[in-house]
């Protein structure tokens, strides 16, 4: 294992639980793990935490096997079984119901996601859980930024910390954390990946294609995802056209914005590439 790589790790994550608050004495996390490698990654340096932190959380760990032929839940199982986590699969045929709702050629995502945060959130209560770790991580975050921008037109990202509806807190520990790492940091650990014979096999996919348009940019120009995740950070409402925002905050906003912007946003990009390992140390 590359000491500097799960180095990286561990200090985006712990940066991005403590800005937010993530974990408190007592908790019972439900860590929801769909076989893929930022799900493994956030449950493996969850328990790393829960090692090594001042405070006792619990760590309930939860996969979906939404009835996706030939789904290899014996492996998950199995590895669950022998790293010894306090693991449940929930069989519920969620397949059946998003390809038959959903017109061949379509995208899955949006009715996939909703049916099985429904399951989540109802297990969650179930089993008493006071929060839901999900394995998002900044590049997600920043796809979402772009999606929004350009489709939904609104500007939101991912919240690294929400409280749903139902009074659920769901939280996102890999917030900080550089797919990059992640890839090399499930292939180091030999993770048994699960395919996703759903929307992972759809091609038109619009995250898709805007992930490789970040990462084009990130090729030209070094270090702009840790430019764009500052930007999250360093929110400048009265200098944006929400007829609502500008009614609230006014002018005398716009004034003391304009003293410390740059420096807030200097500092914030500093920070960022500190915690996503820009420079090693």
């Amino acid at each position: 294992m590359d000491p500097s790589l799960e180095r990286r790790l561990t200090r985006a994550m712990s940066r991005a639980v403590m800005d937010f608050q993530m974990l408190a004495e007592g908790d019972r996390v439900m860590v929801c793990v769909s076989g893929g490698k930022d799900s493994y990654t956030m449950l493996h340096m969850l328990r790393e935490l829960q090692r090594r932190a001042p405070i006792r959380f619990e760590l309930v760990v939860v996969n979906i096997d939404q009835g996706h032929p030939g789904y290899p839940a014996d492996r998950l199982r199995k590895y669950m079984r022998d790293e010894s986590y306090d693991f449940t699969m929930i069989e519920e045929d969620t397949y059946s119901i998003v390809t038959d709702k959903i017109p061949e050629g379509k995208t899955y995502c949006s009715l996939c996601s909703r049916l099985r945060r429904g399951i989540l959130y109802r297990v969650a209560k179930e089993m008493r859980c006071t929060k839901i770790a999900l394995g998002h991580h900044r590049d997600d975050i920043l796809q979402t930024l772009l999606l929004n921008l350009f489709f939904a037109g609104q500007l939101a990202a991912m919240p690294p910390k929400l409280m749903a509806q139902d009074g659920h807190v769901v939280i996102r520990p890999l917030a900080y954390c550089a797919e990059e790492d992640i890839v090399l940091y499930a292939k180091e650990k030999a993770f048994p990946i699960l395919p996703c014979d759903l929307c992972g096999s759809q091609d038109n996919l619009q995250r898709k294609i805007v992930g490789q348009m970040i990462n084009d940019l990130e090729a030209k120009h070094p270090d702009i995802k840790a430019v764009m995740l500052a930007a999250t950070q360093n929110v400048r409402p009265s200098h944006l056209l929400d007829k609502g925002l500008w009614q609230k905050l006014g002018l005398e906003a716009a004034r003391e914005e304009e003293s410390n912007g740059l420096v807030g946003a200097s500092r914030l990009v500093r920070d960022g590439r500190t915690a996503l390992g820009s420079a090693e140390g």
